[in-house]
C-alpha cells in the first residue's frame, strides 16, 4: 500500500509521537516487526526548551516555564530523514518516533499509520473523552430563584 502522506499530516503524527504514552509506543513499534537499518544524525539527546504563553491567545508573549524535551535525528539506508521530539527524558522513545517519521515518508507509511499511528490517535481520542466525562461529572449547575418582591 503506498499512501501519501502531506506536510499536514506529518504535523499530525509528529505531534501524536511526541505526546504518546511511551509504553503503549514501544508496544506497538515491536509489534509492528520492522526495524530498518539506519544512521543517527543526531543520537537521542535530552535538553530543555523554554515554553512561551501568551494570555487570551493575543497579549504579549511570556515565559511560562521549562519543559525537558528529547530529540533525535536519523537517515534510513535510502536516505530518508526522520526526526523525533517527544516530551521528557526518555532516548527509547525520541529513536522510535523518528523511525516512524522516515518510515512515514516511504511506501510503509500505509501499514505503519494501521499498525502503530491509528491506534495511538484512538488512545488518544479515548483519554480525552475520559477526561471530559470526570470533569462534566463535576460540573455545577447554578440557578437563579425569583423571589416574588420584584
Amino acid at each position: 500500500m503506498n499512501t501519501i502522506f502531506s506536510a499536514e499530516d506529518r504535523k499530525g503524527w509528529m505531534s501524536l509521537l511526541s505526546s504518546a504514552d511511551e509504553a503503549r509506543l514501544t508496544k506497538l513499534w515491536l509489534d509492528y516487526g520492522t526495524d530498518p537499518a539506519f544512521e543517527f544524525l543526531r543520537a537521542p539527546e535530552a535538553g530543555g526548551v523554554m515554553v512561551r504563553g501568551r494570555m487570551g491567545c493575543t497579549g504579549a508573549p511570556f515565559n511560562l516555564g521549562e519543559m525537558t524535551v528529547t530529540r533525535c535525528a536519523l537517515a534510513l539506508a535510502d536516505g530518508t530523514i526522520g526526526h523525533g521530539y517527544v516530551q521528557g527524558r526518555s532516548k527509547a522513545k525520541a529513536e522510535i518516533a523518528a523511525k516512524i517519521d522516515a518510515l512515514m515518508q516511504t511506501g510503509a507509511a500505509g501499514t505503519l499509520n494501521e499498525a502503530v499511528l491509528v491506534p495511538l490517535a484512538e488512545a488518544r481520542q479515548a483519554q480525552k473523552v475520559a477526561r471530559a466525562a470526570k470533569a462534566a461529572a463535576t460540573k455545577v449547575e447554578f440557578f437563579t430563584m425569583v423571589r416574588g418582591e420584584d
